[in-house]
């Protein structure tokens, strides 16, 4: 064919994407990487035995994982391949093991009516109330899933309470709260790398046992504490240097959003600063792939949610009273914005 002809591979790709997807999504269910961090390389035999898989598809299914540059194979020794040895091996600090496990039970099936929630503005959860969002209606009230919840939020902010941990400028302040703080990494990395502040984790009361049960293996547990807040409820929330919101905007209206952020703001001290962090989409609308692609998660997920551009995000802040607004793109598919008081 013609140099400048189109070529059919990356529509087909792209249109067949999920197979591909489901493909990552069940090798983290499986074990497949875990098994092999722990005890490879290993043939697919040896694959079969320790994961319960069948011989039927088995060898299909690896070498799948072999040419999505999932695993490495030689001598019919199956291995992890470096990306996967460090975001899908379970219990490794960079591990998105967590939010994968949710993708799988949770969002996949859901994704099914993406074209329903196209048409309607609805989300399509398993709530029959389409009115409520699923954090009050399922998430908080069902054992299981809020475990997984939680483990998800832990493995998709691990980047970004890196980087805030070790690139704000903590020497100038001396108390943050992470508000929505889930187990709390954000909070722990924080006081493990500045031994000069403490923390607060806020979120409503069924998150405590689950913040404690993370956050008191740190060698800095003493200077991280859990308080019960709902920033919707309650008419003020504690004072701070340091507010920190991750992965929270984007699940409310826009009118929820200007509440809780003016709220934050009469809870930062003169000469704080506020630290959001999420998906946005790029200001052209463009290239962020990712955060378009959860802006329509957040249609499917909750009654009001969509991510947003840095741009919205500094004009909200500002709207709340604070100053300045300045974008820093994060490791994977987040950005931070920082504005001050």
């Amino acid at each position: 064919m013609p140099g400048d002809e189109p070529t059919p591979e990356r529509i087909l790709e792209l249109g067949q994407g999920f197979w591909a997807s489901k493909a990552l999504l069940s090798a983290t269910s499986l074990g497949v990487f875990t098994e092999l961090d722990r005890n490879g390389p290993l043939t697919v035999e040896e694959l079969e035995e320790s994961l319960g898989l069948h011989p039927r598809a088995s060898r299909d299914f690896l070498d799948a994982l072999v040419a999505l540059d999932l695993l490495e194979r030689e001598a019919y020794e199956y291995r992890n391949t470096p990306e996967a040895a460090a975001f899908l091996v379970a219990g490794k600090p960079t591990s998105f093991v967590g939010w994968f496990e949710m993708v799988d039970d949770r969002l996949y099936p859901f994704w099914g009516d993406l074209e329903t929630a196209l048409r309607t503005g609805r989300p399509q959860n398993e709530l029959e109330d389409e009115g409520t969002h699923p954090f009050e209606g399922v998430i908080y009230h069902d054992d299981d899933i809020l475990e997984q919840f939680v483990g998800a939020m832990t493995s998709l902010s691990m980047a970004a309470a890196d980087v805030i941990a070790n690139e704000f400028p903590w020497e100038d302040h001396d108390s943050v709260v992470d508000l929505g703080t889930s187990e709390g990494v954000v909070p722990r990395r924080i006081v493990e790398v500045n031994d000069h502040v403490r923390a607060v984790g806020a979120d409503l009361p069924r998150i405590e046992p689950h913040f404690q049960r993370f956050t008191r293996e740190s060698p800095a547990a003493d200077r991280i504490e859990f308080r019960t807040v709902d920033f919707f409820a309650d008419e003020s929330l504690p004072a701070a240097d340091v507010y920190v919101l991750g992965h929270i905007l984007h699940d409310w209206s826009f009118d929820d959003r200007r509440e809780i952020l003016s709220k934050v703001y009469g809870a930062v001290e003169p000469g704080g600063a506020v630290v959001v962090y999420g998906t946005m989409i790029d200001e052209d609308r463009r290239n962020a792939v990712l955060p378009l692609l959860m802006s329509l998660n957040m249609l499917i997920e909750t009654p009001d949610g969509s991510d947003y551009t840095p741009g919205q995000c500094i004009e909200w802040l500002h709207q709340a009273g604070f100053e300045g607004g300045e974008a820093t793109p994060l490791p994977g598919p987040d950005t931070m914005v920082v504005a001050r008081k």
